[in-house]
């Protein structure tokens, strides 16, 4: 794993452990926040992980969750499409069609969950606004958090590398949330959702580390 996306994951789950608690507020329709620029210095970083906090324990806690999960699933998936698409080892190919396959599945599942418990919510995704504010307008660099995809580049004999170094902290990044959603949340729906999370996503970046091993000797 390169040296920024150790410190993202690490960051992020500092993040997740500091979150604030007591934050009851109910849910109300978001208005729309503009974007900032986002660069690649350490205390970017640190606004990234800080942008991954689920928050406190409170009502909308897993509408925050089921938002900020299937963005982070959508980028899993983006980056999938794009290893199937170039990557020649059938081993990533393989690995690639179950992320997508598995993560479509959940986020079908939550967006049902979505509509269920939250009917009245905006469409538009929140994320945790602090003690005062339980929910708020996903911003562009949460989203951008959230989804950690990244461009992988062509598809030369160094892409599989690119995959898999982009890969296992995306999914270390879910074990965080999954960790979080399992200590949080009260649905058993959710827990369970989590405890499979982190069982294949766990055996998964096992399997990518030993293929970054045996590959590419990293």
């Amino acid at each position: 794993m390169g040296v920024i996306n150790r410190k993202f994951v690490a960051l992020a789950i500092i993040a997740i452990a500091s979150t604030a608690t007591g934050c009851t507020n109910v849910i109300q329709n978001p208005i729309n926040s503009s974007a900032d620029s986002v660069s690649n210095t350490d205390h970017s970083m640190m606004n990234h992980s800080m942008e991954m906090d689920l928050g406190a324990a409170d009502v909308n806690y897993d509408l925050r969750f089921i938002d900020g999960m299937m963005m982070h699933h959508q980028g899993a998936v983006i980056m999938a499409t794009e290893a199937l698409e170039k990557s020649k080892r059938p081993e990533i190919k393989q690995l690639a069609n179950n992320i997508i396959a598995a993560q479509k599945k959940e986020i079908a599942q939550m967006k049902q969950w979505r509509t269920a418990w939250y009917p009245a919510a905006s469409q538009q995704p929140v994320a945790y606004g602090g003690a005062n504010k339980s929910v708020m307008p996903m911003s562009a660099k949460q989203h951008e958090s959230m989804m950690m995809s990244q461009d992988l580049g062509a598809a030369d004999d160094k892409f599989d590398l690119r995959f898999l170094n982009a890969m296992i902290p995306h999914h270390e990044g879910a074990l965080v949330m999954a960790k979080d959603a399992i200590s949080k949340s009260t649905r058993s729906e959710v827990k369970q959702l989590n405890q499979n999370i982190l069982t294949s996503q766990q055996a998964e970046i096992t399997q990518m580390q030993q293929w970054r091993k045996a590959w590419y000797n990293k």
